[in-house]
């Protein structure tokens, strides 16, 4: 992919400078370092000391802190007491509170940003199934690709499956298509192998349909087709029409891990997101993930102080026609502030009713929603409301966001919505009024960046006029709504945020397509501000995350490269080399390795991410770069 110069991402005149609602955020402006214009450090630092006396945990020294502190936005050193940070400014100031046992490192330049939080992902699941799931995240080639497959079939014993579930895109191949049944079968033999792509359709190998007990006689589930040949027998490929209930169902049905792999699985995950920088996460729920017994093994952790990762997780009803029953009871049982800073329910979602989700499959038509779905949907929510519980509505298209703004409107007469937090994930085609009501209606919008994957099939679909403001970020961010940023990993997208950075600034897909209109595209500080403090919004912690700042959570990363300078498309080779959760190390890399824990141990001994680790690192073999 070429490079990104600065005229190509000057997206408004000269002097023209539209604010957001995040504090001195501009959208639309030059992404390029030479148009982020921060003052001076002589000028910008005020550090605030701990009390007389206290000597600090950890200091950082030397750096570039990004602090996003309209105060004081630059700084050098650091200071954490227990999980909280206690100084930002200068070494000078911040080093009066070392003590004998604090320890100090020197960041020798780095640039230090507050820790990402991804505002919907699927932590939980995406744990439990980790170290089972090959992933293909980040390869640029189809051949190396399906090379991976094939040895991985070799290493996994029966009765596992080789399982790759999702983080991929048709487009981020140089081949530009996606592998065919008889590549998956060739590659994979005997080994039982399921390849998912997206929400739109899974492959079954020959020996995956053995095991399913799939045949001529298998009946279509509902909400999904089996495509079948001449002869009637079932190929493999299943499709998701419309919603991927029959995606859900099978994957459902493949062998788990034990609990006390998933425990491991769960921890390596956290460490490959920490890895990125991430310190939080909004886990958005989903299919196949009941509460709260798929929700034992952070529970477990957090309960060991093993969690490495903030984690505000949604409760997803599992059974259609039985939403409101499950929400009610879970919402009376569970208090509302559950939890610590840590770990905590944070309210239903992502699905609220079955029958008002349009679940973002752009190779079938928009779906129409029962004559019923505003009934049902008022029910869940105005209980939800009732309660003071927040909330997330899953809507890609603007014909579901309108019918759901309207059952808004309806219960915020009796009861003002406005007093919880509540969110809109995905808002691809959200028009200009839906964005007002939503602001109107004092919700928040969590957009992903599964246009860089999904783009170019969306733009196929819905054509260039279209796909220009899927989604609008710029109008949303100029409308004054709090928008944060997420990945909706680990299935329809990678977990990695940087690759979502890129795509807030460039409007780029993974296939280099220019697909999003100049003024819909942010520059670098305002992308960084949705991926920290438009998540805390959105998470009801803004007072607490999001700034590096005196007084909030010690959520710290410290990054490969300059963020604000790399060359544009280099943005999606950043990580960290240092990421510190709630004033704690928990992962470091490169002359900082020694400084964190010890990585865990691989199990099962055949894991994938035993032979291929997780995302390709910058220069490993068909990266993404």
């Amino acid at each position: 992919m070429t490079e990104t110069s600065a005229a190509d991402e000057q997206h408004i005149p000269s002097g023209v400078r539209r604010r957001s609602v995040l504090k001195g955020a501009v959208v639309g402006t030059a992404a390029t370092s030479a148009a982020v214009a921060l003052p001076t450090l002589a000028h910008a630092a005020t550090p605030v000391a701990a009390a007389a006396g206290d000597h600090a945990d950890l200091i950082l020294y030397r750096g570039k802190l990004l602090t996003l502190d309209p105060g004081a936005p630059l700084a050098t050193a650091i200071a954490v007491t227990g999980n909280r940070i206690v100084a930002v400014g200068t070494e000078r100031d911040v080093m009066r509170l070392r003590g004998p046992a604090t320890e100090v490192v020197d960041l020798d330049g780095r640039t230090a940003i507050p820790g990402l939080n991804d505002s919907h992902t699927h932590l939980l699941r995406g744990g439990l199934n980790f170290m089972m799931e090959l992933r293909w995240d980040g390869l640029t080639s189809l051949a190396e690709a399906l090379r991976r497959l094939k040895s991985q079939a070799a290493r996994t014993p029966p009765p596992q499956w080789v399982r790759v579930v999702g983080g991929w895109s048709r487009d981020q191949f140089t081949e530009r298509r996606l592998p065919t049944l008889e590549e998956i079968n060739k590659a994979t033999g005997d080994t039982p192998a399921l390849v998912l792509f997206q929400y739109s359709m899974a492959f079954i190998n020959r020996a995956g349909l053995r095991v399913l007990g799939f045949d001529r006689t298998t009946p279509d589930p509902p909400g999904g087709a089996i495509e079948h040949d001449a002869q009637g027998n079932p190929t493999g490929v299943l499709f998701a029409k419309p919603d991927p209930r029959i995606l859900y169902g099978t994957i459902g049905r493949l062998p788990r891990l034990s609990f006390t792999d998933q425990l491991n699985s769960t921890q390596q995950f956290m460490r490959e997101v920490n890895r990125f920088g991430i310190t939080s996460v909004m886990d958005a729920g989903g299919g196949g993930q009941a509460y709260p017994s798929d929700y034992g093994v952070v529970q477990d952790l957090h309960g060991r102080g093993l969690l490495t990762t903030r984690l505000a997780a949604s409760i997803f009803p599992q059974t259609p026609g039985a939403e409101y029953p499950e929400l009610e009871r879970w919402t009376r049982e569970l208090a509302v502030d559950n939890g610590d800073d840590v770990f905590r329910i944070h309210g239903p979602g992502e699905t609220l009713v079955w029958n008002g989700v349009d679940f973002d499959n752009f190779l079938e038509p928009i779906p129409v929603f029962p004559p019923e779905m505003e009934a049902d949907l008022d029910r869940v929510v105005r209980n939800t409301v009732q309660r003071g519980w927040p909330f997330r509505y899953h809507a890609s298209y603007d014909q579901s966001i309108d019918r759901f703004l309207g059952v808004m409107q309806t219960i915020n007469r009796d009861v003002p919505v406005g007093g919880v937090r509540w969110i809109l994930d995905h808002a691809e085609t959200i028009s200009a009024r839906n964005i007002d009501r939503v602001a109107a209606l004092g919700g928040g919008i969590a957009v992903q960046h599964q246009m860089a994957f999904q783009g170019d099939i969306f733009r196929e679909h819905y054509g260039d006029r279209v796909a220009r403001r899927s989604p609008p970020v710029g109008e949303m961010l100029r409308a004054g709504v709090h928008v944060g940023m997420g990945t909706d990993a680990t299935r329809v997208a990678s977990y990695n945020p940087w690759v979502g950075l890129w795509w807030l600034v460039t409007g780029r897909t993974l296939a280099g397509t220019r697909m999003r209109a100049a003024e819909n595209n942010v520059d670098r500080l305002t992308a960084l501000k949705l991926y920290t403090q438009g998540s805390a919004w959105l998470e009801s912690r803004e007072e607490d995350k999001g700034t590096l700042a005196a007084g909030r959570l010690a959520d710290i990363a410290v990054l490969s490269d300059d963020y604000l300078k790399v060359p544009v498309d280099r943005i999606k080779e950043i990580e960290s080399v240092l990421t510190v959760m709630n004033g704690k190390i928990v992962y470091a890399a490169g002359a900082y390795g020694k400084l964190a824990p010890a990585p865990l141990p691989i199990s099962p001994d055949w894991s994938p991410v035993g032979r291929f680790g997780g995302y390709p690192r910058s220069g490993g073999t068909g990266h993404l770069c």
